[in-house]
């Protein structure tokens, strides 16, 4: 069956272009701990845990966002529960966003510029703590989609917390 139309050609929407412009490490630490505590021995045994936050900023040019994840990794012995190592990680990621819509642009920042850069903050990550004497860290992917729903709904518990009208996403 034809699709009727009026005559008129459909609006072309047109097409998203996004362009990493550059990426870098704007804050990096690691601790070893355990060295410092001189803890040794086959009674070690690290549990992990990982917190990521992301930040997004508009940049002075046009069309340009800085979108920050930010890592912190603290692992500790299950037996004595004394941390093994911490690692703090902030990289960021300079992006050129066009033909976004404004109403979908604040999950895009925040879904789509973290899925891009995960992969080079995951190597350094990796790469530190191997160089610190741990076998290398490899973080599994990170859902970015199920976090900012995550944010989403805590943001809006917090608002209706304080007794504030739900904000449309």
């Amino acid at each position: 069956m034809a699709e009727e139309t009026n005559g008129a050609q459909p609006a072309e929407t047109p097409k998203v272009n996004m362009r990493v412009m550059a990426q870098f490490v704007r804050d990096l630490s690691f601790e070893n701990v355990a060295a410092q505590k001189k803890l040794q021995g086959s009674n070690v045994q690290p549990d992990i845990q990982v917190q990521v936050s992301l930040d997004a900023n508009k940049r002075d040019v046009e069309n340009q966002y800085e979108v920050a994840t930010k890592f912190k990794i603290t692992s500790k012995n299950k037996e004595d529960d004394q941390a093994l190592f911490i690692v703090e990680l902030d990289y960021v990621g300079v992006f050129l966003i066009e033909n976004v819509p404004a109403e979908q642009l604040h999950p895009f920042l925040l879904i789509e510029c973290p899925r891009m850069i995960f992969p080079f903050a995951r190597r350094i990550i990796s790469d530190v703590t191997r160089d610190g004497g741990f076998p290398p860290l490899n973080l599994d992917t990170v859902d970015f989609l199920a976090l900012y729903k995550q944010e989403i709904q805590r943001q809006a518990a917090l608002r209706a917390q304080q007794g504030e009208a739900p904000v449309a996403n």
